[in-house]
């Protein structure tokens, strides 16, 4: 439960490791009760700099670098569910040892603070969502408002590859005489031009991470294997061994075979960007990747509950934190769900960790607490597809039933059991459903009805949007070779976003209800089948490319959209927790599979039905798909978590000529004063839903008046 001096008045300082619970008795397992295994907390401030601006009452802001050196009781029961915690090498304490790199942004004076922390996790590595107001001016409202926040690392295989890059050390797994654990391990190679070599660990979002090492450099050994094929339902085309090493090489002075080397695989004639490879071999030394969620939670009750570390320094926050609120966006994001779904949203003392999450743009979950983890993996053109992160639950209630699997148990089965679960927001934008098969999470496994979500959770889908981007039509550009139409969507999320976290931030510490979810429903045929979707005809237009205006293609509607299939990782992998060790890569298919659905569309715009439709969606200047078939017809897929854009035509003369059967800009608005009355009315209407602020209501409303868009 959450103690009532969380909610009402100052939090009296006292040292972390009663704060925390982490003294004798607080854990919960009965080794945790010798003072031998009580966690300790080491934190170092490296870097104290101002943060540029000033943000109206409460001030400046100063920006803290550092780390925060922690220990995880592999006895605890709260750290039990952690995959190869017992075989971490320990201190003389009988402690697993970690170590996160943090940045941490807070008023300057903190009695101006508001009582609110708010973590933000990075996306492997990179802090995606620093406060920017000479760029995004509305981000100066989380600064005015007297936020705290916080970027800690929590994702062990993120590389140093920048300064700006938090990473997380985790100890590796090993043997109980101290040798290699060894096991199977698979990276897609993703190609984009022609090349000798390829780096490990490879993959359009999991590439630069640090790569498991080869327990062999020798590739004939049973377990290792190179494939390829151009699409990804195609047949694998087994490469010879003799055609392939674990090497360095070139097309000069080194060629095949190269130069031994565990984190590169030269190929004899080059790899083809046409293909999509595929490598299996033993990799050795697994990282206690679950370590990271201990890790996180263990920092944020640091920061939240502490008055100083073990060594006596201070926590900067000490006192000033009633609250904790938690943020992920995309891979991020499915930590965070990962995180709530395994249990780690009960701190050692029993209480919550964070009063409130947000998962945005999150459909899956975050494959962290396996034997060989990838939590750097997502989904992406022709890849991932049958990877790591989809077999836990995508429901939320804790009476979750899936009948497709056969398992039961939703997202916050466990929190809810321990009475830890947070005040919860999934957001959704359209990629998740067409790319990242996020409509489970709406749905009974077979799409037949729709979920009826647990009361302390709202899911927003973000209608007519992409994954991410600033939208407007300055964001749009168009490269014919990579998608048939212009890149991008005008209605975005980011406006949406930045109201319903402070909606979030009233419901945590005000109780304020926020807005009900808005979703696309089952029951009022704004979620359908993907073959059911209707779009108007779109022709006739044009766009720059370089400046010079480029015909775009008709509008053909292909159904493209990724499938969602039960898959077999094998005996001891733990498939309704995303944990355990897959024995089984590839996995196999099971002949099962979850139903896809996707947003309606409106027949005369184009532009989704149901959610929350955006100031471009309520008052348009053309149609925001959300996804855009690839350039290249070889692969058949969707470009990678990308939408597109067709404006509309100026004149109903124009359309009407072309064969459009859309509303001309001259039909919608008549002139440049209609335009901006629609935008007014629009951004007025959803500032009075809450889901716009009132500073990003003017400011669309002022770049409306700016734009020329009719006479």
């Amino acid at each position: 439960m959450t103690h009532s001096i969380a909610r009402r008045g100052p939090v009296r300082p006292f040292l972390f490791l009663a704060a925390a619970g982490l003294v004798a008795g607080c854990g919960g397992g009965d080794d945790a009760a010798a003072p031998a295994a009580t966690p300790q907390m080491t934190l170092s401030i490296t870097a104290t700099e101002d943060f540029p601006g000033s943000y109206g009452s409460v001030g400046a802001y100063e920006k803290l670098t550092g780390t925060l050196a922690g220990e995880v009781d592999p006895k605890d029961r709260h750290n039990a569910i952690i995959q190869d915690l017992a075989l971490a090498p320990v201190n003389a304490r009988g402690m697993v040892e970690y170590k996160t790199e943090f940045v941490l942004l807070k008023p300057k004076d903190m009695s101006k603070a508001n009582g609110v922390l708010r973590y933000d996790a990075p996306n492997r590595g990179n802090i995606l969502t620093m406060p920017n107001p000479a760029v995004i001016p509305g981000d100066a409202e989380f600064l005015e408002r007297g936020y705290s926040l916080l970027y800690a690392a929590w994702q062990g295989d993120v590389p140093k590859s920048s300064p700006a890059r938090l990473t997380l050390t985790v100890p590796v797994a090993k043997n109980a005489d101290g040798s290699s654990i060894t096991g199977p391990y698979r990276a897609e190679l993703i190609i984009n031009a022609a090349t000798p070599v390829v780096s490990l660990p490879s993959g359009v979002f999991n590439g630069s991470m640090i790569p498991y090492a080869p327990a062999s450099l020798d590739n004939t050994q049973p377990g290792y294997s190179l494939t390829r094929r151009i699409k990804e339902t195609d047949p694998r085309m087994l490469v010879p061994a003799s055609d392939w090493k674990f090497a360095d090489c070139n097309a000069g002075s080194n060629p095949f075979p190269g130069t031994p080397d565990g984190s590169k695989v030269c190929l004899q004639g080059g790899f083809d960007p046409s293909y999509l490879y595929e490598l299996v071999y033993v990799a050795k030394d697994p990282k206690v990747m679950g370590v990271g969620l201990a890790a996180l939670r263990d920092t944020v009750g640091f920061f939240r509950k502490a008055s100083a570390d073990v060594a006596g320094t201070p926590n900067p926050l000490a006192g000033k934190v009633r609250y904790a609120i938690g943020q992920g966006t995309s891979q991020s994001g499915n930590a965070m769900k990962t995180f709530l779904h395994l249990g780690f949203n009960e701190a050692l003392d029993g209480s919550k960790v964070f009063d409130g999450v947000f998962a945005h743009v999150a459909a899956r979950q975050t494959n962290i607490n396996t034997r060989f983890a990838v939590p750097g993996g997502g989904g992406a053109i022709r890849t991932d597809h049958t990877a790591f992160g989809q077999t836990a639950p995508r429901g939320l209630a804790a009476d979750y039933r899936d009948d497709v699997a056969g398992r039961t148990g939703g997202v916050m089965a466990r929190c809810s059991a321990s009475a830890t679960c947070p005040k919860f927001f999934l957001g959704l934008s359209g990629i998740e459903f067409w790319q990242l098969q996020g409509s489970p999470v709406l749905t009974d496994a077979n799409g037949l009805q729709d979920l009826v979500q647990p009361d302390n959770a709202r899911i927003y889908y973000y209608a007519s949007t992409q994954h991410g981007g600033l939208g407007g039509t300055a964001s749009i550009s168009y490269v014919p070779a990579v998608g048939v139409y212009p890149l991008g969507t005008v209605a975005q999320h980011v406006d949406t976003f930045r109201a319903l976290f402070i909606d979030l931030e009233d419901w945590v510490v005000n109780g304020t209800q926020p807005p009900a979810s808005q979703v696309p429903k089952i029951a009022d045929g704004t979620l359908v089948r993907p073959n059911q979707v209707v779009f108007p005809t779109m022709k006739g237009l044009s766009w720059p490319v370089a400046g010079v205006p480029t015909a775009i293609p008709e509008f053909q509607y292909l159904a493209r959209y990724n499938s969602f299939s039960v898959l077999d990782f094998g005996p001891q992998y733990l498939p309704q927790d995303e944990s355990g060790i897959a024995s089984l890569l590839p996995p196999s298919t099971t002949g099962k599979d979850y139903a896809i659905l996707v947003p309606q569309v409106s027949s005369s715009t184009g532009l989704a039905l149901a959610g929350i439709q955006s100031v471009a969606v309520r008052a348009p200047l053309g149609t925001s798909v959300e996804f855009n078939p690839l350039a290249n017809p070889l692969f058949g897929e969707n470009v990678s978590l990308a939408g597109a854009y067709i404006p509309f035509h100026q004149t109903e003369a124009l359309r009407v000529a072309a064969g459009d059967t859309r509303p001309s800009l001259e039909s919608l608005y008549a002139t440049q004063a209609g335009y901006v009355a629609a935008v007014t009315a629009a951004a007025n209407d959803l500032v009075a839903q809450r889901f716009l602020l009132r500073r990003d209501a003017d400011r669309l409303i002022n770049e409306a008046s700016s734009a020329a868009i009719l006479p």
